[in-house]
């Protein structure tokens, strides 16, 4: 059922209105396509989930996470346990979490968010992971990289920012 959810939500989907969504609320009928009204709203008064970071308006905001000499890189439980930590400190919403543990060692995948997403990959032979961490709206990313330090029991965390969407 987990695995599944999105699909059965509709949610950011383009599906033909003549296709049947098991469990959706999709209207059958013809007043579910009506036509859109004009408004006079500037891009400031939408609720587009734009953010503004350092007086730049963006899509969101991307952090490209690294952390080393980490410990629990390749514990699934630990890492699902940790990746809802981090959605909660920054005000997220989960949607799902799909993760997979590679044989003999090492973990990938992904937190989908309302506000878009949270990735990792594990390597823990190495004591590494490379971690993505992508948010609009209110949602504050920074807050997941103390919880991700504190996790893992990282000696050293490099954070590069990227501010994606920018002019759009």
């Amino acid at each position: 059922m987990r695995q599944n959810a999105l699909l059965r939500s509709g949610k950011g989907l383009r599906i033909p209105k003549d296709v049947a969504i098991p469990g959706s609320a999709r209207k059958k009928n013809a007043e579910a396509s009506a036509t859109p009204v004009a408004t006079s709203q500037t891009a400031d008064e939408r609720d587009d989930h734009f953010v503004v970071r350092n007086g730049v308006r963006c899509a969101g905001v991307h952090l490209i996470v690294d952390v080393y000499e980490a410990d629990h890189l390749d514990d699934l439980d630990h890492i699902e346990r940790t990746l809802r930590r981090c959605v909660d400190a920054a005000g997220a919403t989960l949607l799902h979490i799909h993760l997979h543990h590679f044989q003999p060692n090492g973990v990938s995948g992904v937190a989908v968010l309302a506000e878009s997403h949270i990735s990792i990959h594990t390597w823990p032979e190495a004591g590494y992971a490379a971690l993505d961490v992508f948010m609009c709206g209110k949602a504050d990313p920074d807050k997941c990289v103390p919880v991700l330090r504190e996790a893992f029991g990282a000696k050293r965390i490099a954070v590069s920012e990227l501010l994606r969407g920018q002019g759009a």
